[in-house]
């Protein structure tokens, strides 16, 4: 017969140490090892030997035995990890600072931003190590994001007025993003497109033909994602008007019209002043200066880029207003709405982090 197991020590805990472990293994989840191993020391303290705790929390008996093994041996402080072993750092602080005032306030002579090999030659270091102090710093000079920030003085008025339409829309009422897609180009390639094959893209010409342009004027209804569309050679205010006019025939008399549109000129206009005037149950509500973004019309005139134009060609304005029509009949058939999760406030917030991020002000 082979040795017997012997059972292990008893684990005594303290209050002050039972509390403690109890505390740390409820910790989120980013400290879910330390959660793992107060969890083991208090089922030791509860009784039972490796084997009996590890099936009980589902770890190995070697597992258990280690930490049982670190906390008797040095109770609390025992169950965090040990200085991982490797050579000492080689680049000091200071190399790390020069690194970091050299990257964000001076630029290479011969270029518009750092890279890790310009940087690498300007402070010899190697490129390796420039690249884990961008990373760890968040530094990224290759990179470039554009901002434009509405200049409105009602910007916080007009965003709190649209989303409200979007997270609660009013009651008896159909809301609606308008807007125009200018300029569409009818555009053909100088040769036939090659079709797509095991192995090989679809292939066409980076040249085209241009066949003329029409211009796109859409109203996406926000809680069914339904389309009025409507094409026309010119977008002056006498087409968005015979546009109203559209919406006007084809939404229920019984229901008022709210209708979410940007700062373009037309909408805005004597004429078009008239007729909102002749029809009350319409309501426009404007989104702030340089805020497409905050119109869902813009959603789908890109799925309509994406989907049918970029890669599409026609021969003529009239093929191309009839693909047009097809797409938006097959829209249509079968809607999408776009659903708007960020209240004003959110947004709000956002930006107003962001802004302080970039005035570097600190206030």
């Amino acid at each position: 017969m082979g040795p017997q197991r012997t059972q292990p020590i008893g684990l005594i805990l303290s209050d002050e140490e039972r509390e403690t472990l109890e505390r740390w293994a409820r910790r989120p989840k980013s400290a879910q090892a330390l959660a793992s191993r107060c969890r083991i020391v208090l089922a030791c303290a509860e009784g039972g030997n490796n084997i009996e705790v590890g099936a009980r929390l589902g770890v190995s008996r070697h597992t258990v035995g280690k930490w049982r093994n670190r906390f008797m041996a040095h109770r609390l402080d025992g169950l965090n990890d040990d200085p991982r072993p490797g050579a000492p750092r080689q680049i000091g602080d200071d190399a790390v600072e020069a690194v970091i005032v050299k990257t964000l306030e001076e630029t290479p002579k011969n270029a518009t931003h750092w890279s890790t090999r310009s940087m690498a030659q300007e402070t010899g270091m190697s490129q390796s190590a420039i690249s884990r102090i961008w990373r760890a710093f968040g530094l990224k000079p290759h990179l470039v994001e554009s901002f434009k920030l509405s200049p409105d003085p009602q910007f916080v008025e007009k965003v709190r007025d649209v989303v409200g339409l979007y997270v609660n829309p009013p009651e008896g009422a159909l809301v609606l993003c308008v807007d125009e897609k200018t300029s569409i180009q009818a555009l053909d390639r100088t040769a036939p497109v090659l079709p797509l094959r095991p192995g090989l893209p679809e292939r066409q010409t980076h040249d085209y033909v241009r066949h003329g342009t029409t211009n796109l004027f859409a109203a996406l209804d926000v809680v069914s994602g339904k389309v009025i569309a409507n094409m026309t050679d010119k977008h002056r205010a006498v087409e968005f008007r015979s546009f109203l006019n559209l919406i006007n025939r084809n939404v229920p008399e019984d229901l008022d019209v709210h209708l979410v549109v940007d700062n373009y000129a037309t909408h805005k206009t004597p004429e078009i002043q008239k007729w909102l005037i002749r029809h009350p149950r319409f309501h426009l509500h404007f989104t702030p200066t340089y805020s497409s973004w905050l119109n869902l019309i813009e959603r789908w005139f890109a799925e309509l880029t994406n989907k049918w134009l970029r890669r599409g060609t026609h021969r003529s304005t009239k093929e191309l207003e009839s693909a047009i029509t097809a797409w938006v009949d097959h829209w249509n058939d079968e809607p999408k709405p776009f659903v708007w999760h960020k209240t004003a406030d959110e947004i709000l917030d956002t930006l107003a982090a962001y802004c302080q991020r970039i005035s570097d002000s600190g206030h």
